[in-house]
């Protein structure tokens, strides 16, 4: 990993700006690591194109609308690129390379800024038609409940458990805090208001996960994002709920368990996308 370089995307100042910075950055990661690369790969939020390689409109992206990624890098670089839904491709990266190893069946949460997953069944990663499905943060947990800002409908786990709306709805309450980490470092010295506001959070994020166990069977749950570091005070509370409410067949065999890439997970997802779906094209999609 000697070639991981991270900077912010500055997203306001256009694609034209971000691709340029974007490229550069690629070609200095690749110096850095000093290996022979023979692919691209390329992890974004929705919604896009993977078959095309296109990005159609990310939400985080305002401005970045239909850009042809893909061929760009392709061109940039000289070398095949691949384009995956950057939740997806992390999903394709712990299965492989970090927790979800040796699973069949695995759901990947990243609670972060936002709430986003992507699904491995029976070995492969769960697309959908067009390359957008696997959008788990947009489960509904409340049908009444708080505007979502990621997608505008109303109760999805987005709008309860991403480290955005832990600290907003703290503030709403009254407290004095920045960011989700606050909230659970007040919540842990013993702040009455603080701890209703993260029992909250876990009991959202553990309705979200009940449900889409429900629906997947899956072996491991696999939660990551910057939110997940606050290790078993979120994770302790949402593994009890669950294995309490999940069916039971299900709960006998589920693990939920911490991610393991930590902040490598999006390029170690991407170049799992990379290597499977070009240097091993008979074994399409799947991350085995």
């Amino acid at each position: 990993m000697a070639g991981f370089t991270v900077v912010p995307t500055d997203a306001e100042c256009g694609p034209e700006d971000g691709l340029a910075r974007l490229f550069a950055l690629g070609r200095q990661a690749v110096e850095r690591a000093g290996a022979d690369v023979t692919a691209v790969g390329i992890g974004c939020g929705g919604p896009l194109d993977s078959a095309a390689g296109v990005l159609i409109a990310p939400l985080h992206l305002p401005g970045w609308t239909n850009i042809p990624i893909v061929d760009m890098a392709s061109t940039e670089f000289g070398l095949r690129a691949v384009l995956d839904n950057d939740a997806t491709a992390a999903a394709a990266g712990e299965h492989r390379f970090g927790a979800g190893r040796g699973t069949s069946n695995m759901v990947y949460l990243t609670v972060s800024t936002g709430v986003g997953g992507g699904v491995i069944l029976d070995g492969r990663v769960f697309r959908g038609r067009t390359g957008n499905g696997g959008e788990l943060g947009h489960v509904t947990v409340d049908w009444r409940g708080r505007p979502c800002k990621g997608c505008g409908r109303r109760g999805c786990l987005e709008a309860y458990a991403s480290g955005t709306s832990i600290a907003e709805r703290a503030r709403e309450a009254g407290l004095d805090v920045e960011t989700a980490s606050d909230v659970a470092a007040a919540a842990r010295s013993g702040d009455v208001v603080a701890t209703r506001v993260w029992d909250e959070t876990c009991e959202a994020l553990a309705s979200g996960v009940t449900s889409l166990a429900n629906v997947f069977e899956p072996e491991r749950v696999v939660i990551g994002g910057g939110v997940s570091r606050e290790g078993e005070q979120l994770l302790g509370p949402v593994r009890q709920r669950v294995l309490a409410e999940v069916i039971g067949p299900v709960a006998r065999s589920l693990e939920i368990v911490s991610a393991e890439l930590g902040d490598t997970v999006g390029v170690v997802g991407a170049a799992a996308v990379a290597y499977e779906r070009i240097t091993r094209p008979n074994a399409t999609d799947s991350v085995m």
